[in-house]
């Protein structure tokens, strides 16, 4: 017996919003929402894209592409929020963090004359 694959047929593209998504108030998502059927009951799919940081360009701003989406199903029933939104915020909200500062450690201090007193102790 020959096994074939078969192949999902691709959703078109205004099959899809853009739209956040917050779960049982406890987990959040933005990316694409689409409802399909899954188990035989219609569920929330959201493909949530993860960005990578393209090489810097001089005279140009950070850019980041996306390189795969990450799919998650949900029952209608566990949605506590969904709204509405667009392109831009979906991937400004999954930009990968970046530390606001670095932190630079103090130059060792080994002897006492680095504080201002004179060698009586005064």
């Amino acid at each position: 017996m020959d096994a074939t694959a078969t192949e999902t047929p691709a959703a078109e593209p205004d099959a899809f919003e853009w739209a956040m998504v917050e779960v049982f108030g406890h987990r959040s998502h933005a990316g694409r929402a689409l409802e399909v059927e899954r188990f035989g009951a219609k569920m929330l799919r959201i493909d949530v894209p993860k960005l990578v940081l393209e090489p810097v360009v001089e005279g140009k701003p950070f850019s980041y592409s996306v390189e795969s989406w990450v799919t998650h199903f949900y029952g209608g029933s566990s949605i506590f929020s969904y709204t509405l939104t667009d392109e831009v915020n979906v991937m400004r909200i999954n930009r990968p963090t970046a530390s606001a500062y670095r932190y630079i450690a103090p130059p060792d201090r080994d002897d006492d004359d680095d504080f201002g007193g004179d060698d009586d102790g005064n």
